[in-house]
């Protein structure tokens, strides 16, 4: 019996060790992709993800994070929402000063997640901060994406490549817990359009349950976030419950193919309201196209 009890009291000291660990570390992530519109047949470029950091802090002024942002040498940083924390009363100056020293690096994107989203659209109850802190970053070089499209020349084996970046925003009401809004096949048109042209297509869409309605709407590389890798993850699975609290989530962190599309679902960066982690790290994507 003593035994069991040690056995039982070592096992709770290790998840809870670890859960600790995982919530001030992060890792960096690489997946090696091919997209037919914008790779070559030799050499690559080098796309770096970040999402849902909700002001969290990695070394004093997230110092150890930018270091890693610059290690990975990126040709272009997209920022895929949430890294601030949309509640009354949030500072978002962690989040602020962090994306600012990004644009020294190299070009940025940014699109909201639900958290900027709805402070965007509710500004009484945030005392206006979100136009605040999107001024500041726009100020600083940072190209925000809501419900819009830029145009962004790579240079490819000494060819001129073009990737035509979308950032989506859906209603809010397709972030509501226990319940998911439906996304009418015709809403994402709606809002930013088709998915024309010979550009390659990437898509900025925060929320992957609705992956499958992104697929549909043409995107070559589709990049979402805001399920922070499920919680908990199953080893060799999935992530365990969503912070919407839907359970076992198709799409909760890693690299998927649908067809010839490429997905990517960050982990993300930080927690908020549930601050856990478990087999479960942070992460800093890096999508190295070849």
């Amino acid at each position: 019996m003593k035994i069991l009890i040690v056995i039982a009291v070592s096992l709770v000291f290790f998840v809870l060790l670890e859960i600790y660990r995982e919530l001030h570390c992060f890792k960096v992530t690489h997946y090696w992709i091919r997209l037919p519109r914008l790779s070559g047949d030799s050499g690559e470029k080098s796309i770096l993800y970040l999402s849902d950091l909700h002001n969290h802090e990695y070394g004093r002024d997230n110092r150890k994070l930018l270091k890693a942002v610059e290690e990975a040498h990126p040709d272009l940083i997209l920022v895929g929402g949430d890294m601030l924390v949309g509640k009354a009363g949030h500072d978002y100056r962690t989040a602020l000063e962090f994306v600012k020293r990004l644009v020294s690096l190299c070009p940025v994107y940014y699109a909201n997640g639900n958290h900027e989203q709805r402070m965007k659209e509710r500004p009484a109850r945030y005392k206006y901060s979100y136009a605040d802190y999107r001024r500041e970053l726009q100020d600083a070089g940072v190209i925000f994406l809501e419900n819009e499209s830029a145009e962004v020349s790579l240079d490819v084996e000494s060819e001129k490549k073009t990737a035509r970046i979308t950032g989506l925003e859906i209603p809010l009401d397709c972030y509501t817990h226990f319940q998911k809004g439906k996304l009418e096949p015709g809403e994402i048109r709606s809002r930013i359009g088709g998915c024309e042209g010979e550009a390659c297509q990437i898509l900025m869409a925060h929320n992957p349950s609705y992956v499958k309605e992104y697929v549909e709407w043409g995107a070559d590389l589709i990049l979402c976030g805001h399920l922070h890798g499920g919680i908990v993850r199953i080893p060799g699975l999935t992530g365990l419950i969503t912070p919407a609290l839907e359970w076992f989530p198709k799409y909760s962190g890693d690299l998927y193919y649908e067809g010839d599309k490429v997905i990517v679902v960050s982990k993300g960066l930080g927690t908020h309201t549930i601050n856990l982690r478990f087999l479960n790290p942070a992460e800093v994507v890096v999508l190295h196209v070849m």
